[in-house]
């Protein structure tokens, strides 16, 4: 008995070694790394409206639970539903997907067949009473979820509710005038084009005017013979695209078109209805986007009204959020501005008078969360603790005091309750998975209710962590290192770094693995250090943090990431000789922008969907930072990648999707034909199919091909 046991023991001690030992591949690497191999998440975490409740779905289970305690109960299972779908003679479920609850005891689900109503209390599933939208649907906005919607079919405008389904609002819509689309390139926080008022009654829409614009080749290359499928992309001091806001009446079947004066090509930006549905306000910007102006226009006419506010810069304004109303007074409202030098709220009052400046700080409000019942505190994340931290506050709209709801240092996702009583805390850092906590907005009481395991503790693993360096003016960069599997501080190891350094980016962040993706450890097993630096230029660290790239993009950026070279190299462990560097897209300009201007600094690059020459980029994000090629000769001239080629060192491997519509294909074609002109020796790889980046199981292919190229060279 006692031989048995001993046998065991060893055979379960072996099993545990061997597990805490598993390599990765780079397909687990890379197709799972988001997935299983990711920290567990709950999915369709939300609350229930109208109750004081929570949901969520958790190993095909549907749970509830009670807000004051976060104890839990089983709703149904995966299992109990399939049964009773079939008992309905309807198609049953291979897991339960989107999930919205009516009330506390019923909710909407989906099968194949559409959208289905169950009862919690009665066990029982019955048709929908939502207006039914089929997922063929363009654009598909709706409001107040199923009770009607907009969309857009064959770039026309249509709205349908119940009395009048399906109802065309545009008959002139072509591949040259679109209705009801994103506009901008979205770009000034645009991400749709269309925008319901607060009552349902109207329906603002962009139609934009590509007439100007010149049409772009993107080829398709799986058909027979390849096929050019026309793309509108206004390049960098080249004509654009014209802009206007339609207002569709519902009750009259009426469009007036809003009377923004000013040039065809300038930009309007952030759209927004008063509560009271009468007027509604657009931030126009100019096309040299250094000044806009928020304006009020009367929704039943289209006439201008009033300008409340101006803002300018000698640099750019980027205005990206638009006004929010308060919740019990709609003669205030409140708008987020970088004026002071970092992203903060404004109070005004509806004539455009400063009430005052509601946050203060070098540190920036990221996002906006609503109000608490009685509409007396606004909710918001900021990163106030540090830059790479966020967590959740509220500000007391009267006395400006700020709170802090959340608690641990690391990174707080939070959304709220309908009575903004409770939130739901999603919580990581560099070494914590994930956790779920429910907090009581009042007391800061909270409840733990999910802590997620180590996705890859049965991995053999490299070690992490994040920190800071200075740069020229002793500026803090955030940085974060992933060291080799048995790592021996005597040996000498090649680095690999990974970086953007672009606007709208920050890669170094205190949640789960710094920020960094599981192909940093696939990387690690191969004996390498991975490094990122997130310089000038970067996100979340205020206006002239950012702003320094201007007119010459590349220039501090490359200065930063060579304090991080400085650092490497200050190292004992780290092989001065192998550096190697690697980035995508504004992290390809980068890439390459380093192996050319500094020559020798590094071995070997790849560079995946670079800008090689800013004249050939949009216009709405090219002149924000480099203004028009006719007034920034020089910055264009000094940062085309065209006229470094000649000073190549190294090892460079330049990737490209060859349907990119974003930075076009035609940048690297253009630089391959600069380094045969020059006699200069490089390697090139396309990726037909695939856009700016590539997606799906051909993603995997990508990084083998990445990471074997600094395998192979390193």
């Amino acid at each position: 008995m006692k031989k048995n046991n001993l046998s065991l023991a060893l055979i379960l001690l072996t099993f545990v070694c061997l597990s805490q030992n598993k390599l990765l591949t780079i397909q687990e690497a890379v197709l799972k790394g988001r997935t299983t191999l990711a920290p567990k998440r709950l999915q369709n975490l939300s609350f229930i409206s109208g109750s004081d409740k929570f949901f969520y779905v958790d190993n095909n289970i549907i749970k509830t639970g009670d807000n004051s305690s976060g104890k839990t109960n089983d709703v149904v299972s995966l299992t109990e539903m399939n049964t009773l779908l079939k008992t309905n003679s309807k198609d049953t479920l291979p897991a339960f997907g989107s999930i919205s609850f009516k009330n506390d005891d019923q909710f909407y689900f989906s099968n194949k067949k559409g959208e289905l109503l169950y009862s919690i209390s009665k066990k029982i599933i019955e048709a929908s009473d939502k207006i039914q939208t089929d997922v063929a649907y363009e654009n598909l906005d709706e409001f107040k979820k199923g009770e009607k919607f907009a969309y857009t079919k064959d770039n026309n405008l249509y709205v349908n509710n119940n009395s009048v389904p399906h109802l065309q609002i545009t008959k002139d819509g072509s591949y040259d005038l679109v209705y009801g689309k994103s506009v901008h390139r979205d770009e000034f926080g645009i991400h749709k084009g269309t925008y319901w008022s607060p009552n349902g009654n109207l329906l603002a829409f962009y139609r934009m005017d590509q007439t100007d614009v010149f049409d772009y080749p993107v080829i398709d290359w799986s058909v027979y013979p390849a096929k050019s499928k026309n793309v509108k992309y206004p390049m960098a001091g080249n004509k654009s695209h014209y802009v206007t806001l339609g207002i569709y009446n519902l009750k009259a079947g009426t469009t007036t078109y809003v009377k923004t004066e000013g040039p065809k090509d300038q930009y309007l930006t952030n759209i927004a209805w008063s509560p009271d549905e009468k007027y509604i306000y657009i931030a126009v910007l100019n096309r040299e986007q250094n000044h806009f102006k928020l304006n009020e226009y009367d929704a039943n006419s289209g006439n201008f009204v009033r300008t409340l506010f101006e803002e300018k810069d000698e640099k750019y304004v980027e205005p990206l959020h638009e006004m929010i109303f308060l919740k019990n007074d709609p003669k205030q409202f409140i708008w987020q501005s970088r004026r002071d030098g970092f992203n903060h709220f404004y109070l005004y009052d509806i004539k455009g008078t400063l009430i005052k400046q509601l946050t203060k700080g070098k540190w920036e409000v990221k996002e906006v969360n609503g109000f608490d019942e009685k509409g007396e505190n606004l909710f918001f994340h900021a990163n106030e603790q540090s830059p790479v931290n966020q967590d959740f506050y509220s500000v007391n709209l009267k006395s400006g005091q700020m709170t802090r709801l959340t608690e641990g240092n690391g990174f707080h996702s939070v959304f709220v309750s309908e009575k903004g009583n409770y939130v739901l805390d999603n919580f990581s850092s560099s070494h914590i998975p994930r956790e779920y906590n429910l907090i009581n907005t009042a007391t800061k009481k909270s409840v733990n209710i999910f802590k997620a395991e180590n996705p890859i503790k049965d991995y053999k693993t490299g070690t992490w962590n994040l920190f800071s360096i200075k740069n020229s003016e002793g500026t803090d960069l955030y940085c974060r290192m992933f060291k080799p599997v048995d790592f021996d501080s005597t040996k000498k190891y090649p680095v690999l770094v990974y970086l953007y350094n672009g606007p709208h980016s920050q890669l170094v962040t205190n949640t789960w693995l710094a920020g960094g993706e599981l192909w940093y450890q696939y990387m690690a097993q191969k004996g390498f250090i991975v490094f990122t630096l997130d310089g000038r230029g970067t996100s979340n660290r205020g206006k002239a943090f950012e702003q320094i790239i201007h007119r010459q993009l590349g220039t501090k950026e490359m200065e930063d990431q060579l304090k991080g070279v400085e650092y490497l190299r200050s190292l004992p462990y780290v092989d001065a000789n192998r550096l190697g560097v690697h980035g995508w897209s504004y992290g390809g300009f980068m890439t390459t922008s380093l192996m050319t201007r500094y020559p020798g600094t590094y071995k070997v690059a790849v560079a995946g969907g670079p800008v090689i020459d800013w004249s050939y980029y949009e216009i709405m994000y090219g002149e924000r930072y480099m203004d028009m090629p006719q007034e920034n000769k020089e910055g264009y001239d000094q940062n085309n990648l065209l006229n470094h080629v000649d000073k190549l060192k190294g090892k460079l491997l330049m990737i490209h999707g060859a349907q990119d519509d974003v930075v076009v294909w035609q940048h690297s074609i253009m630089y391959q034909k600069k380094a045969v002109d020059k006699g200069i020796q490089l390697d090139y790889y396309v990726y037909p199919g695939h856009q700016h980046n590539v997606l799906g199981k051909d993603r995997a292919h990508l990084m083998e091909k990445v990471c074997n190229y600094f395998i192979d060279n390193l």
